[in-house]
Protein backbone atom coordinates (compact mmCIF):
# COMPACT_ATOMS: atom_id res chain seq x y z
CA UNK A 1 0.00 0.00 0.00
CA UNK A 2 2.67 2.40 0.57
CA UNK A 3 3.58 4.36 -2.59
CA UNK A 4 0.47 4.17 -3.58
CA UNK A 5 -1.06 7.09 -5.53
CA UNK A 6 -4.79 8.25 -4.33
CA UNK A 7 -7.14 10.97 -4.77
CA UNK A 8 -8.67 12.63 -1.96
CA UNK A 9 -12.68 12.62 -2.06
CA UNK A 10 -12.97 14.36 1.10
CA UNK A 11 -11.67 17.22 3.45
CA UNK A 12 -9.68 20.56 2.40
CA UNK A 13 -7.73 18.59 -0.36
CA UNK A 14 -10.25 17.37 -1.91
CA UNK A 15 -9.43 16.60 -5.58
CA UNK A 16 -5.72 16.57 -5.05
CA UNK A 17 -3.53 13.47 -5.49
CA UNK A 18 -1.23 12.13 -2.71
CA UNK A 19 1.05 9.37 -1.71
CA UNK A 20 0.36 7.10 1.04
CA UNK A 21 3.29 7.03 2.87
CA UNK A 22 2.58 4.86 5.88
CA UNK A 23 -0.44 3.08 6.55
CA UNK A 24 -2.23 1.85 9.83
CA UNK A 25 -5.47 0.25 10.75
CA UNK A 26 -8.37 2.44 9.49
CA UNK A 27 -6.38 5.04 8.47
CA UNK A 28 -2.96 6.25 5.98
CA UNK A 29 -0.84 8.84 6.05
CA UNK A 30 -0.38 10.58 3.34
CA UNK A 31 2.02 13.61 1.40
CA UNK A 32 2.12 15.76 -1.82
CA UNK A 33 5.63 17.27 -1.00
CA UNK A 34 4.36 20.93 -1.41
CA UNK A 35 1.25 21.39 0.75
CA UNK A 36 2.03 18.41 2.79
CA UNK A 37 5.77 17.52 3.20
CA UNK A 38 7.00 13.96 3.88
CA UNK A 39 8.26 15.70 6.75
CA UNK A 40 4.33 16.52 8.01
CA UNK A 41 1.88 13.83 6.33
CA UNK A 42 -1.11 13.91 7.27
CA UNK A 43 -3.66 11.48 8.47
CA UNK A 44 -6.50 10.46 6.39
CA UNK A 45 -9.29 8.03 7.09
CA UNK A 46 -9.46 5.06 3.96
CA UNK A 47 -13.33 5.80 3.47
CA UNK A 48 -12.15 9.25 2.71
CA UNK A 49 -9.47 8.25 -0.60
CA UNK A 50 -9.98 6.64 -4.09
CA UNK A 51 -7.30 4.43 -4.30
CA UNK A 52 -5.78 4.16 -8.17
CA UNK A 53 -4.26 1.53 -9.66
CA UNK A 54 -0.56 3.17 -9.76
CA UNK A 55 1.86 2.70 -7.60
CA UNK A 56 5.46 4.46 -7.21
CA UNK A 57 8.87 2.80 -6.06
CA UNK A 58 10.14 3.95 -3.18
CA UNK A 59 13.64 6.43 -5.07
CA UNK A 60 10.43 7.91 -5.99
CA UNK A 61 9.37 9.72 -3.18
CA UNK A 62 12.56 9.80 -1.11
CA UNK A 63 12.13 13.49 -0.85
CA UNK A 64 9.46 16.28 -1.30
CA UNK A 65 11.17 17.65 -4.99
CA UNK A 66 10.82 13.88 -6.52
CA UNK A 67 7.31 13.45 -5.15
CA UNK A 68 6.51 16.75 -6.48
CA UNK A 69 7.69 15.75 -10.15
CA UNK A 70 6.16 12.01 -9.59
CA UNK A 71 2.90 13.60 -8.78
CA UNK A 72 2.94 16.24 -11.95
CA UNK A 73 3.94 13.29 -14.61
CA UNK A 74 0.93 11.79 -12.93
CA UNK A 75 -1.75 14.73 -13.09
CA UNK A 76 -0.51 15.42 -16.57
CA UNK A 77 -1.24 12.23 -17.70
CA UNK A 78 -4.78 11.76 -15.96
CA UNK A 79 -5.67 15.54 -17.61
CA UNK A 80 -5.42 13.97 -21.31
Amino acid sequence: MVGQIVCSKKGRDKGYFLVIVEDGQNYVLVCDGKERPLERPKKKNVKHLSFLSTVLEADCFNNNKQLRKSLAIFKSKERN
